[in-house]
């Protein structure tokens, strides 16, 4: 598809074709507008979250924007029969940040029109998004009845922390909205790290869930968390490197909890930092108590990335 191709989606007589899709796929084209075949298509893409109010559609608000909306704005230019609307797998807050996020929208084309190719999805919408914070990385067509939250199998969020800096910004400026910098010199690591096994498992995680969430359970089963040293920054003057430390924390589920994430991060740093022990994070999570001392503690947004979601048929394997 040339660079021009976007500007003419969906025009009968000139749009870019898809070819007929697999026989498995040969019922998912079924009817919505009068004289139309919608097709479902799973997106992955990315975004730095500085400059958006989180990954959902803002409605009404002008001084307020979500990823979501420029998303389903250069969607537009797909040119389907009815509004195309992003379900989006993982909600993500204000300043959170997304090496690959999902979400599952339908493309509704005139009755005799093949569905668009994967391929041209994923090129017209990068071609029309207007912010440069935000990329599609690949799409993938769907069943019909595809959904991209509830089909998500595992979640991985990564947390990024610096240690060395006596003041914020102390840190390189193009890391400022990337982690969370510490005014320590060090972490106890292998504290962090017995800590961290307290945490996996199935738990009511409800200590570590902030007010607001719409979940009806708190259950959840933290199948991985790991602390470790981070690559140096290559945003770091050779002088800054000999005192700044990069650390990842990352976290795997298959759900998670609202805020929970940034939660089980403040307490870990708070372990790192030798304000709280191994033993008393077993006792946070026991406690079911989201209102206590420590536990109320929220990591900034700046430093968590949602790294990957996973489907066991679509998308990215590992």
């Amino acid at each position: 598809m040339s660079a021009q191709a976007p500007s003419q989606l969906g025009k009968a007589d000139r749009g870019p074709r898809a070819t007929a899709p697999p026989s498995s796929y040969s019922t998912m084209g079924s009817c919505g507008a009068v004289g139309s075949v919608r097709a479902r298509y799973l997106v992955f893409f990315q975004y730095l979250g500085t400059d958006f109010n989180g990954v959902a559609a803002v409605r009404g608000n002008h001084r307020a924007v979500g990823v979501q909306n420029f998303l389903e704005e250069a969607a537009t230019r797909l040119n389907s029969i009815e509004p195309i609307r992003f379900t989006i797998s993982s909600r993500t807050d204000a300043g959170v940040h997304a090496l690959s996020n999902a979400a599952h929208l339908d493309i509704h084309r005139r009755s005799g029109l093949q569905p668009y190719t994967p391929e041209v999805v994923t090129q017209a919408l990068n071609t029309h998004l207007k912010h440069q914070a935000i990329r599609v990385l690949k799409a993938f067509r769907v069943p019909n009845d595809f959904h991209a939250r509830r089909a998500a199998t595992s979640r991985t969020y990564l947390y990024r922390l610096a240690t060395g800096c006596h003041w914020p910004d102390q840190l390189p400026v193009f890391e400022q909205n990337v982690c969370w910098a510490l005014q320590t010199k060090s972490l106890d690591v292998a504290a962090m790290q017995e800590a961290a096994q307290h945490l996996i498992g199935t738990h009511d995680f409800s200590a570590f869930q902030s007010a607001g969430s719409p979940a009806t359970s708190t259950v959840r089963t933290l199948r991985r968390v790991s602390v470790s040293s981070g690559p140096a920054s290559p945003f770091a003057l050779p002088q800054e490197s000999r005192r700044l430390q990069f650390w990842t924390l990352e976290f795997e589920s298959q759900s998670f909890l609202y805020r929970q994430v940034r939660r089980m991060t403040a307490v870990l740093v708070a372990v790192g930092q030798g304000i709280l022990t191994p033993t008393e994070v077993k006792a946070i999570l026991d406690s079911q108590d989201p209102l206590g001392k420590y536990q109320a503690r929220v990591a900034p947004a700046r430093g968590l990335f949602l790294k990957s979601v996973l489907y066991d048929d679509f998308g990215p394997t590992s």
